[in-house]
């Protein structure tokens, strides 16, 4: 069990060391971090704009990690706010120019990450790492059983 634990852990490690490796290397074009990667393309789904809790649910960060993020966005025009105090974010055109770059450069290396696996292969893989993370998410609430 040890083994599995190790195996799990190292592995969520090292995918978790790669991907905000890619992702930096290709924020460095807009002259951001890899962790803007996340809200360009999370507010890419969202054109009519969404309020800072809802990308703070969706994006599962706290309103001062947005918050911080959203102010270089804003600063580079690549979002801006409307309405105010718990109005909306939405990408300006430059912001959905780079959203559909980060997004094309995101659905290439997700595809190429999972190359050697059969669509069936996928889909089971998917499902388990699903179940995994809600079984986790549990765990973290009511605690490891006796």
């Amino acid at each position: 069990m040890v083994e599995r634990f190790e195996k799990f852990s190292l592995s969520i490690a090292e995918i978790s060391r790669c991907w905000h490796k890619l992702a930096s290397e290709e924020m460095k074009v807009y002259g951001l971090k890899g962790a803007h990667a996340l809200y360009l393309t999370t507010l890419y789904r969202y054109p009519e704009g969404i309020t800072v809790p809802e990308l703070c649910e969706l994006c599962l960060k706290d309103k001062s990690d947005a918050s911080r993020m959203l102010a270089i966005l804003e600063k580079k025009e690549l979002v801006r706010k409307e309405g105010g105090y718990g109005g909306t974010v939405q990408l300006t055109e430059a912001g959905l120019q780079a959203a559909r770059q980060v997004r094309s450069r995101v659905c290439r290396a997700v595809e190429e990450a999972g190359k050697d696996l059969s669509a069936e292969e996928r889909e089971i893989f998917y499902k388990a790492l699903g179940s995994i993370t809600e079984n986790l998410q549990r765990l973290t609430c009511e605690g490891i059983p006796q």
